[in-house]
């Protein structure tokens, strides 16, 4: 099967550039990105400071390289940095943040990924010698693995003072903050307003082909560009690139409350099948984690199956399985999958009756 004839919810990340984009990159003015003389990416750069309301950006290769400059940016090595025990940070890229930046982790465990100030408080370390200092927190905003949950706006601002009044910096790892943003109904920079630094992406539901923005002040983007240099990523006519991110801000953030809505619908209808469990509370922005523990089927064999009948979605192992709206999901494409997954659960896979 071709893989345009798929409904794909593996992730956002599957996203096609826009025809617009396109012909942006095609006739994008050129220059040196690492001598700052790439005036596409400059103007990418000033739009991503504006959107998030800050001093400085700074565009990078991607999301991980994004965290990794702001860790390396904002501590020394033997600092502990605190996480969030699912955060993507410390779950999905390759421990970076010990192996190239010098920090060990501390660990808070979220309701559904997302921290609160009393959870923060129990981790933290006294001044003992014996301790390595504290000297940043990360918070993921949406937060995958809690399913694409969002931070409120007044939580954010919690723990944002706290950690202030505790001596650390606040470093978001906001690779979808306009998703959050578009969910609660307010600017991006509203959300971000008390934090050091953010890092969000331009090729998930914004729809660029490659890329990722860090912000933050302009000392500190001074240093991170230094990281970036060092990790490999001092591009140079990266305008080609930056011409599709400043497509995506100024284009396509308000469209992604239809992957939302899609998304709700999605899960409103499949918690309805008997023999799997989706928390309803966790589908805020365009994810679905469905439980199929109760069913005698392995997650890779149910991708495989649900691969089969034109539908692509993510394997979690134990017992999970993801799907994540974007915009080549259409609200018919919705209810295709729907009816889809239903047969192949309740006709193959259901437990039975008697259990």
């Amino acid at each position: 099967m071709s893989t345009n004839m798929f409904i794909n919810l593996r992730s956002d990340t599957q996203t096609l550039p826009t025809e617009e984009m396109l012909e942006k990159m095609r006739h994008a003015p050129l220059g040196d990105d690492v001598f700052r003389e790439d005036p596409t990416v400059n103007q990418l750069e000033e739009l991503a400071r504006e959107k998030l309301g800050k001093e400085a950006a700074l565009f990078v290769a991607s999301g991980t390289m994004g965290n990794l400059c702001a860790l390396k940016s904002h501590t020394r090595p033997g600092d502990e940095v605190i996480l969030e025990a699912d955060s993507h940070t410390y779950y999905y890229e390759v421990g970076g943040f010990s192996a190239l930046a010098g920090l060990s982790p501390r660990l808070v465990s979220g309701e559904n990924g997302i921290m609160t100030v009393e959870m923060i408080k129990k981790v933290m370390r006294s001044k003992d010698i014996h301790f390595p200092p504290s000297t940043l927190l990360c918070i993921e905003n949406t937060h995958n693995r809690g399913g694409g949950t969002v931070y409120p706006l007044t939580l954010m601002d919690e723990i944002a003072q706290y950690a202030h009044e505790q001596g650390l910096k606040v470093h978001v790892d906001g690779a979808r903050i306009f998703n959050a943003a578009v969910a609660l109904g307010v600017e991006a920079k509203e959300l971000v307003k008390n934090a050091d630094s953010v890092m969000f992406c331009l090729s998930k539901g914004l729809s660029a082909p490659v890329g990722s923005l860090l912000v933050g002040e302009q000392a500190f983007i001074d240093r991170a560009r230094k990281v970036r240099k060092m990790l490999g990523g001092g591009m140079r006519q990266a305008g080609v690139l930056a011409a599709a991110g400043i497509v995506a801000l100024e284009k396509m953030i308000d469209r992604l409350a239809e992957d939302h809505a899609n998304a709700r619908y999605i899960a409103e209808e499949l918690v309805k099948v008997r023999g799997i469990k989706i928390d309803l509370n966790t589908v805020q922005t365009n994810m679905i984690y469905v439980n199929i523990s109760q069913l005698r089927v392995s997650v890779s064999r149910l991708f495989e199956l649900l691969k089969e009948q034109g539908i692509l979605v993510s394997p979690v192992p134990p017992d999970k399985i993801r799907l994540v709206t974007n915009r080549h999901v259409s609200k018919e494409d919705a209810g295709r999958a729907v009816e889809i997954i239903k047969k192949v659960i309740e006709n193959n896979l259901a437990v039975p009756e008697f259990q």
